[in-house]
């Protein structure tokens, strides 16, 4: 467990840091990034992804707790090789993945600190920590959140059965491809830990303007991964 642990953090760590990292580059004052659009934090998301799996791989590279749950959903013994689904295990996932998240969002603050001072719209600073939806409607946000979700678990779960196991690059691809398609209603968090662990880093960092961190909002981003996920994983069961 201690492992698991340790690889989770730092694989989600990882992946938190590239992905708060181009938003803030897109989005923020005076940053030589600034401007570059949907598609780029669309691939620094997913390359995020690539890194974080190959870091986590002594865990089984879950770094979301939605795969963790549609793991558990789908009927699987192991979370990992050697490593048994469980209440003990589930939550050490669950913590290191909150945990590794966190400490992602801090570490891409630190390389942007100045810009996110000289930074004036309180809505893009948070925006570059978590997801916020373009048209504010929670019960169609949560929607879509599912939906997205299932998309990444069903194909995480079936292509874990197929003759090439492509691996992190095609975990990466997909995700890229789920922000290109799915993610301009909400910004396709698809992972609890991603929103939650950096809507925490937003609250409490020394951010100057930073105005509210939007916890009306922060269920949606975990609750609506975690239908999708279930759903995926109880498919899974029925169809493969």
């Amino acid at each position: 467990m201690g492992q698991v642990f340790v690889s989770e953090v730092l694989g989600t760590a990882l992946l938190l840091l590239f992905g708060v990292g181009v938003v803030a580059n897109v989005l923020l004052t005076g940053s030589k990034g600034q401007g570059g659009g949907w598609l780029l934090i669309n691939f620094g998301w997913g390359l995020g992804v690539f890194v974080g799996v190959y870091v986590a791989f002594r865990s089984g590279a879950h770094l979301n707790p939605a795969v963790t749950v549609g793991l558990l959903a789908s009927g699987a013994d192991e979370y990992a090789p050697g490593v048994a689904v469980g209440f003990v295990s589930t939550l050490v996932y669950f913590a290191a993945q909150l945990l590794g998240a966190f400490l992602g969002a801090v570490l891409a603050w630190l390389a942007y600190r100045q810009h996110y001072d000289a930074h004036e719209v309180a809505a893009e600073q948070l925006g570059t920590f978590s997801t916020g939806p373009a048209i504010r409607g929670y019960g169609w946000n949560l929607v879509t959140e599912a939906v997205g979700t299932f998309a990444l678990l069903y194909w995480i779960l079936v292509s874990g059965n197929t003759p090439s196991q492509l691996g992190p690059l095609a975990v990466a691809l997909v995700v890229v491809g789920i922000g290109a398609s799915l993610g301009g209603p909400t910004g396709y968090a698809i992972n609890p830990a991603r929103d939650l662990g950096p809507r925490i880093a937003h609250a409490v960092l020394p951010i100057r303007g930073k105005g509210t961190s939007d916890w009306g909002y922060a269920w949606v981003p975990v609750v609506g991964p975690i239908i999708g996920a279930v759903v995926a994983g109880l498919l899974y069961q029925v169809v493969v």
